[in-house]
């Protein structure tokens, strides 16, 4: 039997209504589009001059700018680069190595680009006690590309435009409410009409557990896929936005330094030094597909999403120290930070060259003159294993798993 309605049940209800719309806040932001407006007022910290701020400055809008592509300079061997280090390990199949015994600073021309075709080859390299400087780190960057200035997140307070800062302390405690995990995964600027490609970051102060960072590999995610399915989306664009990093920066009363853009890139794009065909969309700035419905749109896009925050066949992990360093390629990434460590520090400054601008599969094609590869067919080719000739015809196979860890 129903409970009778009082006037007394009734009051008690809406209470409790008006109880829990007061902790509600008028609108909630991702702290992703959000950068910190306030420090935990510690004037005495280390690196004071790179806290992050945000003077009210205008720049005009980015035009295409040329880049000199320096990995197809680097010798494939990369012997310059290898025989400086101590040791160089890959840490997963698909994805990230670690060089032990080089100083970024020290690095000749040759070695550089040698760098350049390795981070391609495998999309993100680590680097223990780096004593760069960040001069010197923007010098090593501007080598790769003309340096991109960031419209929403803090400038240090030094005034080096070109930095882009990572700093969150203790009076920034993420607020789980405002954003799920999988919200925080991203490959840097992609609405840019250039976006990143050999970027660099290292931590000057770090927890001394957690902050940790991920990146997945979508040279890997474009292998896993059907061959049907590959050859589908090598037909889409998709629409990369700045729109929301720019309406959290008015949210919280901070200046847009550039006009906020929309720019459309290819679902599947070609990298210019291997020739492989990678994944390139991400959760933080890819929006939609462009001439599709919405609901194939939402559902293809969830689904690369999905695989690119869920599947540890694609990823890499890195536990940083102070003064690590990584240097990894956005053209062929997406990462994510784990917000674990609060309230701990973490400080760490990026530096980010302009890459060209985004091929599809079919423009690579035509304009090289070269056969956009499968990043994973060429590795089996090169360990001189067989390859079979899979098309969307024969792809059928056993749906029985022959997994049996």
């Amino acid at each position: 039997m129903a409970p009778v309605a009082t006037s007394e049940n009734a009051s008690k209800q809406h209470s409790d209504v008006a109880n829990a719309k007061s902790r509600v806040p008028d609108k909630i932001f991702n702290p992703f589009y959000s950068p910190p407006d306030m420090d935990d007022g510690n004037k005495d910290y280390k690196y004071e001059e790179f806290k992050p701020s945000f003077p009210d400055l205008s720049w005009e809008p980015l035009k295409e700018v040329e880049v000199t592509e320096r990995g197809l300079l680097g010798d494939p061997s990369k012997k310059n680069l290898f025989s400086a280090a101590k040791k160089v390990t890959l840490l997963t199949p698909a994805i990230g190595a670690e060089i032990e015994g080089i100083d970024l600073r020290q690095l000749t021309d040759e070695q550089k680009d040698e760098l350049a075709l390795f981070v391609a080859e495998r999309s993100v390299v680590f680097f223990r006690d780096q004593e760069l400087d960040i001069h010197q780190q923007l010098d090593l960057a501007r080598y790769y590309g003309p340096l991109h200035k960031h419209a929403t997140t803090g400038i240090p307070k030094n005034g080096l435009e070109e930095v882009h800062v990572v700093y969150n302390d203790s009076s920034r405690k993420p607020d789980q409410s405002a954003f799920a995990k999988i919200d925080l995964w991203h490959s840097d600027v992609t609405y840019e009409i250039q976006p990143p490609s050999v970027t660099s970051l290292k931590v000057i102060t770090g927890p001394e557990v957690g902050g940790d960072t991920l990146w997945s590999s979508g040279y890997a995610l474009y292998s896993s896929l059907s061959p049907g399915f590959q050859t589908y989306l090598e037909g889409l664009y998709t629409v990369h936005s700045a729109v929301a990093q720019a309406e959290g920066n008015r949210a919280a009363g901070l200046p847009v330094r550039r006009q906020e853009i929309e720019t459309v890139h290819p679902l599947v794009r070609v990298h210019p030094v291997t020739g492989w065909k990678s994944i390139f969309v991400n959760p933080g700035f890819t929006r939609r597909i462009v001439g599709v419905p919405k609901a194939e749109s939402d559902a293809i896009l969830n689904f690369l999403f999905r695989q690119i925050s869920d599947n540890p066949d694609f990823q890499v992990r890195f536990r940083w120290q102070t003064n690590s360093v990584a240097i990894w390629d956005n053209r062929v990434t997406t990462h994510s930070a784990t917000f674990d460590f609060w309230p701990a520090t973490r400080h760490a400054l990026r530096a980010t060259p302009h890459g060209e601008k985004p091929l599809s599969v079919e423009e690579y094609e035509r304009t090289t003159g070269k056969t956009a590869k499968d990043r994973q067919i060429e590795i089996w080719k090169q360990q001189g294993l067989e390859v079979p000739q899979v098309t969307s015809k024969n792809a059928g196979g056993s749906s029985k798993s022959r997994y049996n860890d």
